[in-house]
C-alpha cells in the first residue's frame, strides 16, 4: 500500500528529518507569510494534514488559529506532542480523516501532497472538501514541473505538477483557486508553488 510506503520511509529519517525541517523558522519567510495571509486568525479548526514535527501547527496557533495537526507518522506525531504539549496532534491519513462533514474552517497540507499518485489525488482532494466548511480555505504546497511526473525525492519518490493542472483538479473537487505563488528552483530547492483556494457551497 502506497500510504504504508511513505510511513516506513519517513519514520526511517524522522529524527533527521525533524532536524532539518523541524521548525517554522526553517520554512522560507514567503511560505510562511502566504500561509498566514490565508489561514492566519481565522474562526474555526484548521487541520494541518501531513503536519510532521508539528512546527506549522504551532505557527498557525501562534496565528490564532485553532490547529490539529495530523500525520501518518507515529514519530513525528510523539515529537509534535513533547515540543508543542499545548497544542493536539492526531495520529491518521488525510485519506481517511476522523472528522465530521462540513467540521474544518480550513486546512494546511504544506507538501503533504506531493507523494500522491495522480490517480490517487482525487479522492484525497474530495476527502478535503468533505470535512471542509463552504467557505473554507486550503492552503497547499507542491512541486512544480512542465509535466505530471514522479521524480527521486530523498525519503520516498513524489510528483511535480503543472500548477495549472493542480488547480484544476482543485476545481473539479469543489474548490476555487484565489491566490497562488510560484517559486524557481535556486540550485537547492526545487521549483515550488503555494495555492490557496476556497471551498464552493454545495
Amino acid at each position: 500500500m502506497r500510504t504504508e510506503q511513505v510511513r516506513r520511509a519517513y519514520a526511517a529519517v524522522a529524527n533527521q528529518y525533524i532536524a532539518l525541517f523541524g521548525t517554522s523558522e526553517q520554512v522560507h519567510a514567503d511560505d510562511r507569510a502566504f500561509i498566514r495571509r490565508h489561514l492566519g486568525g481565522r474562526t474555526g479548526t484548521v487541520l494541518d494534514l501531513g503536519c510532521g514535527p508539528g512546527h506549522l501547527t504551532d505557527f498557525l496557533r501562534a496565528q490564532g488559529v485553532d490547529a490539529i495537526g495530523f500525520d501518518l507518522v507515529g514519530e513525528f506525531i510523539a515529537h509534535a506532542r513533547a515540543s508543542h504539549p499545548d497544542g493536539c496532534y492526531v495520529l491518521g491519513s488525510m485519506a481517511r480523516l476522523a472528522v465530521a462533514d462540513h467540521a474544518a474552517a480550513g486546512i494546511l497540507a504544506w507538501g503533504s501532497v506531493i507523494h500522491l499518485p495522480p490517480d490517487d489525488l482525487d479522492a484525497v482532494l474530495a476527502e478535503f472538501r468533505r470535512v471542509v466548511a463552504p467557505g473554507g480555505t486550503v492552503v497547499l504546497g507542491i512541486f512544480v514541473g512542465d509535466e505530471v511526473a514522479a521524480f527521486d525525492h530523498k525519503v520516498v519518490t513524489a510528483y511535480r505538477w503543472p500548477v495549472d493542472e493542480f488547480s484544476e483538479r482543485l476545481a473539479r473537487a469543489g474548490f476555487s483557486e484565489v491566490e497562488r505563488v510560484h517559486r524557481p528552483g535556486d540550485g537547492v530547492r526545487r521549483p515550488h508553488a503555494a495555492v490557496a483556494a476556497t471551498r464552493t457551497a454545495g
